[in-house]
């Protein structure tokens, strides 16, 4: 099993940086990869980035490419997403998740989630 805390969110206004941090216990952190996503109110939950187990492998959504980073600690068994110069499209609930399977852009691939962070964007 895999034990799944975000954090970092909170209240930003447009242009603003923030970055998320998604903290992993239980089953050794290297063994699997890790994403992010996000659902915003009346909308479908929607892939972020993703980050294979080394991080030799880091995955976006286009729409989001150049804006967020993925990152992620091993030593620490925590990823990160930095999200810089923020827009009020990007107020969501913003989920990590881990994935043994592949297939990163479908969540229905991942195994364990987080219970989320509020993420809102004023204009």
């Amino acid at each position: 099993q895999v034990q799944l805390v975000e954090s970092g969110g909170g209240l930003v206004q447009a242009g603003d940086s923030l970055r998320l941090s998604c903290a992993a216990s239980g089953r050794t952190f290297t063994t699997y990869s890790m994403g992010w996503f996000r659902q915003a109110p009346g909308k479908e939950r929607e892939f972020v980035a993703a980050i294979s187990w080394n991080a030799g492998t880091k995955t976006y959504a286009d729409s989001l490419k150049g804006r967020f980073t993925i990152s992620r600690d091993n030593a620490k068994n925590t990823v990160y997403l930095q999200m810089n110069s923020l827009d009020p499209e990007d107020t969501a609930v913003y989920y990590c998740a881990s994935n043994t399977r592949g297939r990163l852009l479908d969540d229905s691939t991942y195994d364990y989630w987080g219970q989320g962070t509020q993420v809102t964007v004023s204009s």
